[in-house]
């Protein structure tokens, strides 16, 4: 019998039916976004954890389709909004969400430093944000977007 085999091979499955979903998702449990839900948690309590059941579904399925837009079409969001939308509406995607994005992105790396620093207190939490910084970019500019959805889907 080959059941280790075809257990592997439905696990890869269900891993490749996750998709770049699972990266999105798990994408959004950042430090700024932890610090959002505690806030959240101690002002409301349990008092709103009724919509999760609403709210969830819809998040999992944008986020999946979304995933997929960028993977199918290789293009971001910008570029989706500049093909199919007036400059208007781009100009003013943009205006809210590239500050929104870049001191996102600048929390979240502050966040990896300092966890870094946890681990290895002899190194300066900035010095572990400026080579995740360069090991990000460096990513970004050298490896095409699928080998990229490959190595966070791994890390996730």
């Amino acid at each position: 019998m080959n059941t280790g085999r075809s257990a592997r091979a439905k696990v890869k499955k269900f891993l490749s039916f996750l998709g770049p979903g699972l990266i999105t998702g798990a994408s959004d449990d950042d430090p700024s976004g932890i610090a959002t839900y505690s806030q959240a948690g101690a002002k409301f309590g349990l008092a709103t954890l009724w919509t999760a059941l609403i709210t969830f579904p819809l998040m999992a399925a944008i986020q999946e389709m979304c995933a997929r837009i960028g993977l199918i079409t290789s293009v971001g969001l910008t570029t989706t909004l500049k093909k199919h939308y007036s400059k208007t509406l781009l100009y003013i995607m943009l205006v809210f969400s590239v500050p929104a994005i870049i001191l996102n992105i600048g929390a979240d790396i502050a966040g990896m430093g300092a966890v870094a620093h946890l681990i290895i207190p002899s190194v300066k939490p900035m010095v572990f944000s400026v080579v995740f910084t360069v090991m990000l970019v460096a990513m970004i500019v050298y490896l095409p977007y699928n080998k990229i959805v490959a190595i966070l889907k791994y890390l996730c």
